[in-house]
């Protein structure tokens, strides 16, 4: 039984609700065993993230950079491919869009020098998604395989540049010198000025235009009809006409642009200098956040709002709560991995024989 055979309002809400649950009530369990009350902790964290102003901004900026990442792996998933390297597509968005600010940030016009530098991630992030894409598509190289070694060869990379040419002279931090103002994005406290002095900048609504870019483009034009009819069945596909060749080059650098925007966030709207360690596992979520929210537009924004929520209410939590380390919220999110992606079908059986019973007795009822 899988989730096919359920309504798809079933397997697109009902599911991913009862495998969060799930997750949720395991966290639950250790945070008692942790010796803390489970609800009273979640109360805290819910009122850290959502309701305190302040903490719902930081929780929206840490959103803005899942956004990009799930729309990443979705893109990725919607043509049938694993894309497990948006980490490392991230890296290079980050390199790049640096390399154009320090070039031009003394030169150019805030105006003309944003444009450049997050046209400069997508274009890094889509070229280092390509080289994947294009030894899955001509060489038979397994997507997952070389996606997870390309994290690896990125990491290194980017420590090999940071080190070698960009630490500027006596400094010790492994990071690039602070961008000029005019490479600074916009913050949104000035909008919304109830949010408080949070880094929530506009790199929110670049991701919020993302999503609806990506839902109209699966689902309303012939491209997103090749990516999906490849995604489904390759022979099938090709037999209709479509190149699946092109299609998976096409979806892994439209995959890797979009991983390579989500750098935009941290290093353009928040630090203002590339260091190497700024992805901070964004990557990663992205694939649990594209599984839970089953790669759709609505479903990817409201788990990326979660997993913010997460970082942000658990920091807050931890500091109350001494008991209940930071570490802790690392383990819920891979509770929530395990249940929407290994396990999303763990309760599809069960929800498939309850709606077939309900079927049977309307039938007797007629």
């Amino acid at each position: 039984m899988n989730n096919t055979d359920l309504p798809r309002w079933a397997s697109a809400l009902v599911l991913p609700l009862l495998n969060l649950c799930s997750a949720l009530l395991v966290a639950a369990l250790v945070i008692y065993l942790l010796g803390e009350n489970p609800l009273e902790s979640l109360s805290i964290l819910i009122n850290a993230a959502v309701l305190n102003p302040e903490g719902l901004g930081y929780t929206l900026f840490y959103a803005s950079t899942f956004i990009f990442t799930g729309l990443s792996v979705s893109v990725a998933m919607q043509a049938g491919l694993f894309n497990i390297g948006s980490e490392g597509q991230m890296y290079l968005g980050g390199l790049g869009l640096t390399l154009v600010v320090l070039a031009f940030d003394a030169s150019l016009p805030g105006w003309l020098l944003l444009p450049l530098a997050i046209i400069g991630s997508a274009v890094f992030g889509a070229a280092w998604a390509y080289l994947p894409g294009y030894l899955q598509a001509r060489r038979g190289s397994h997507i997952v395989v070389t996606t997870i070694m390309f994290n690896f060869i990125a990491a290194s990379l980017m420590n090999f540049i940071i080190v070698s040419y960009l630490i500027p002279t006596g400094q010790q931090n492994t990071s690039s010198r602070i961008f000029a103002d005019s490479a600074w994005l916009p913050k949104l406290n000035t909008l919304l000025p109830f949010l408080g002095e949070t880094p929530l900048n506009i790199s929110f609504v670049m991701a919020l235009l993302a999503l609806a870019m990506y839902g109209i483009g699966i689902s309303r034009t012939a491209w997103g009809y090749s990516l999906r009819a490849a995604g489904l069945n390759q022979h099938a596909a090709h037999y209709a006409g479509i190149s699946t060749t092109r299609t998976i080059v096409i979806a892994m650098s439209i995959s890797g642009a979009l991983a390579g925007l989500a750098a935009v966030n941290s290093v353009l709207g928040s630090t203002h200098y590339l260091n190497l360690n700024f992805p901070a596992g964004a990557g990663f979520i992205g694939i649990a956040i594209a599984l839970m929210g089953r790669q759709h537009p609505f479903g990817i924004l409201l788990s990326a709002i979660l997993f913010g929520a997460l970082i942000q209410g658990g920091f807050d939590l931890s500091l109350e709560k001494p008991n209940i380390p930071p570490e802790t919220f690392i383990f819920i999110q891979g509770l929530i991995i395990l249940f929407c992606g290994a396990l999303e079908n763990l309760y599809a059986p069960a929800l498939a024989s309850l709606l077939k019973y309900k079927s049977n007795l309307r039938n007797q009822d007629v």
